[in-house]
């Protein structure tokens, strides 16, 4: 695989990019897992019209490059797209019911609960900076739950539950990285996560109508061009620089929501939001300390 030479703001352009299409994600499941578009379509046919429209694109552009396929480990992809289509299933569920602002936000608690189970998986050693961090963003995705006899979302538990999920799935890219070339992995993960969808979705799979169709098309064509732009930024600028422009993703999918459904975040949102983007800088700042 040839490396690309180090960019830092081309980096953070197709970072950001990478945001606004992974939030227009979120956007999208929310309309079909409400009534916006026809009746709500269950969150297996939504992730598997992800995986499917992905797989196409993603296809669409192997087949121009012929990338040369070199001894792929099928037991990390494995791994790796079941977690994945597992947080994916469960944050599709989550957004029909909650503002996409917290789910969002919630889902940034992927690389705390990723730190955590690398501690039993991967044998890694958490210092004290590392655990400040871990307590914090939990601390904030707490807040977002809002515990009270009135006020707790119940959907926020799926948002929590799609954020351990792809928590391991970040278990599974670790041990994947530098194994093997971007498209090879983008594509190997799409197919496999094709057939995992397929059979999912079987007892509930229903006709779509034809906007239904459209934003599942919108929504994998969006989740690969986001995968493409990561790993581009990935390519280009050190994981440690790179990942804290991630959390613009929050940005995005508070105006769309703002913009499509007219939902404004509330003060708990904003002040979960805040300690949870606290907690997950924190931890991106000493990751990049302890690799310098």
């Amino acid at each position: 695989m040839t490396l690309r030479a180090a960019n830092p703001p081309v980096a953070v352009a197709f970072m950001l990019t990478a945001t606004a299409f992974i939030a227009g994600t979120m956007l999208m499941a929310k309309a079909l897992g409400t009534d916006a578009l026809g009746p709500p379509l269950h969150p297996l046919q939504i992730s598997h019209g992800r995986f499917l429209f992905a797989f196409l694109a993603i296809a669409s552009v192997a087949a121009v490059l012929r990338p040369k396929i070199s001894r792929p480990h099928f037991g990390l992809h494995i791994g790796r797209t079941l977690f994945g289509w597992g947080g994916v299933t469960l944050m599709f569920a989550a957004v029909a019911f909650i503002p996409l602002s917290d789910a969002t936000a919630i889902s940034f608690l992927n690389p705390v609960f990723g730190m955590l189970l690398a501690i039993p998986l991967l044998g890694e050693k958490v210092g004290p900076w590392r655990w400040f961090a871990a307590f914090t963003a939990l601390l904030g995705a707490l807040i977002l739950l809002r515990p009270g006899p009135e006020s707790f979302q119940l959907a926020g538990l799926l948002a929590l539950g799609a954020a351990v999920v792809m928590g391991m799935e970040l278990i599974f890219i670790k041990k994947l990285a530098n194994r093997e070339a971007p498209l090879q992995i983008l594509l190997i993960n799409n197919t496999i996560g094709l057939c995992i969808a397929t059979l999912a979705v079987l007892p509930v799979w229903v006709m779509p109508t034809l906007s239904q169709w459209g934003a599942l098309a919108a929504l994998g064509v969006l989740m690969a061009s986001a995968q493409a732009c990561f790993v581009n930024a990935m390519a280009r600028a050190d994981a440690s620089f790179i990942t804290p422009f991630s959390y613009v993703t929050l940005i995005f999918a508070t105006l769309y929501d703002l913009i499509i459904f007219d939902v404004w975040p509330d003060e708990i949102s904003i002040i979960g939001a805040m300690i949870i983007l606290s907690g997950a800088s924190i931890l991106a700042w000493r990751e990049r300390h302890l690799r310098k």
